[in-house]
């Protein structure tokens, strides 16, 4: 019996050294590096829109608002393509027959809706529209807008194709909602072959009671992406890299 706890305590202590010291594969930006923002949208970052009861706390604890905003500079400033990946439900999305959790959320507190994709009426300042700060970075030729996402990753939408298209292999990634729409397009761009950096802080997720979706989303990003930057040492990297 002794034998086996001795055993058993070798063993833990080995997979928790493993753990303390996770690999860091780093990061390299270079010219087929792009940009990566998800939902940048007024239901999740406006005050006014109808997830900031749920997100609104991790928001404002991350500065994720102004941190995006940085992020949209710094590609202007440094040219690195921008690729943004937006949210839209169609009145053709409200008749699936089946939902997990977080989309019949979405569905009955009529997120991201829009009457059909040809139909912008009443789209301006919508919850599914731009949050105004962002959209004098968005509107402009060198930002691609992808077609929407339909749950939370980039399955269904074409996010890799356009990437692939400007033979970007490399993506920064940042956007809302940090442990659901970003963590997911993550995984999808890392299992398509693609090298992804998170910045954790450009991020936010939902908080409820006895939820944290922050903390599951950046422990996700350390486990899974190559680099987690902050805003801040994004900047400082860039620095370095036009050097």
């Amino acid at each position: 019996m002794k034998n086996l706890f001795n055993t058993f305590v070798i063993f833990t202590t080995g997979i928790m050294g493993v753990f303390a010291q996770l690999p860091e594969p780093g990061f390299t930006i270079d010219e087929h590096t792009a940009i990566v923002i998800t939902d940048p949208q007024n239901d999740f970052l406006s005050p006014d829109g109808v997830a900031w009861g749920a997100v609104g706390q991790s928001v404002q604890e991350n500065n994720t608002i102004e941190n995006l905003e940085t992020i949209f500079k710094l590609a202007e400033e440094h040219n690195i393509p921008v690729f943004v990946s937006p949210h839209y439900y169609y009145e053709h999305d409200h008749v699936w027959k089946f939902e997990g959790t977080l989309e019949k959320l979405m569905h009955n507190i009529t997120m991201f809706d829009r009457g059909d994709q040809l139909n912008v009426e009443g789209f301006e300042g919508s919850g599914a529209d731009w949050l105004p700060r962002y959209k004098k970075y968005i509107n402009k030729d060198r930002v691609v807008v992808t077609s929407p996402h339909k749950v939370f990753g980039s399955e269904s939408n074409d996010l890799a194709l356009q990437l692939r298209k400007q033979k970007i292999d490399k993506v920064i990634l940042a956007g809302m909602s940090g442990n659901l729409c970003a963590e997911s397009h993550m995984r999808e761009l890392v299992e398509n072959g693609f090298e992804v950096a998170m910045v954790g802080d450009a991020t936010a997720s939902a908080k409820l009671p006895g939820l944290d979706g922050d903390q599951a989303a950046q422990t996700n990003y350390k486990m899974i992406s190559s680099k987690v930057f902050t805003t801040q040492e994004l900047v400082s990297e860039l620095k370095m890299h036009k050097k």
